[in-house]
């Protein structure tokens, strides 16, 4: 079990894993998903592991690494505190635990400046594709799914060091990409290609910021 004194110490009103076991008995079935968006000392996502409960856990302070993860480290490992005993709670399984990185936009609504090109490239192909990107990337060009070439053209992935640089898609920039015999998809922050030249090379030019949606 999570150190009372502790737990005690950060919060002024702990919940005891029994409350929670009877709130999860009533609301939810084995294997079904429970969030908790402000996880607080943990209680509900420790009581969700020990119910076969799938959970989502959400915390900004940083008791989130202090407490929270520790404490389900305890739960997989099969501490016998609050209700183990009467679930009957040996311990197994397991869980993630993520941190967040910097936002993709700021409080107007813009690009954060502090994106770089692999946070923003990584974003766009989860939009497009609803697949984590991970394979390192190192030109504008990220992948191909369902038959269609992604490409980012954002803060110097072409080695131009200028803020803008390499964002446009031109004829020469379009000669740098990788070939791709289908439907093509490029994001940058404009594009001097007429339209009849783009559809006859079969590319669907998105705007960054605009088209950049936020999920």
């Amino acid at each position: 079990m999570f150190p009372a004194i502790e737990t005690a110490e950060l919060f002024k009103t702990p919940k005891p894993e029994r409350l929670a076991r009877r709130i999860l008995e009533i609301s939810t079935l084995p294997g079904d998903w429970v969030l908790d968006s402000f996880l607080g000392s943990g209680t509900t996502a420790a009581v969700a592991h020990k119910m076969n409960r799938r959970y989502i856990g959400i915390e900004m302070g940083d008791h989130a690494v202090t407490h929270c993860q520790p404490r389900l480290k305890k739960v997989v490992d099969g501490e016998q505190g609050g209700i183990s005993k009467t679930v009957n709670w040996q311990g197994g399984s397991g869980f993630h635990f993520y941190k967040l990185g910097v936002p993709v936009y700021d409080e107007y609504g813009v690009i954060n400046q502090e994106i770089d090109f692999k946070t923003l490239a990584q974003h766009i192909w989860y939009l497009e594709t609803r697949q984590p990107l991970t394979r390192a990337i190192v030109t504008p060009y990220l992948g191909e799914h369902n038959g269609v070439a992604y490409y980012l053209l954002y803060n110097g992935i072409l080695g131009d060091k200028r803020p803008h640089g390499g964002n446009v898609l031109t004829s020469p920039v379009y000669g740098l990409l990788k070939a791709f015999d289908g439907p093509k998809v490029v994001y940058g922050e404009t594009t001097r290609m007429g339209q009849a030249r783009m559809k006859a090379l079969n590319i669907l030019f998105k705007q960054i910021p605009y088209d950049v949606r936020a999920r």
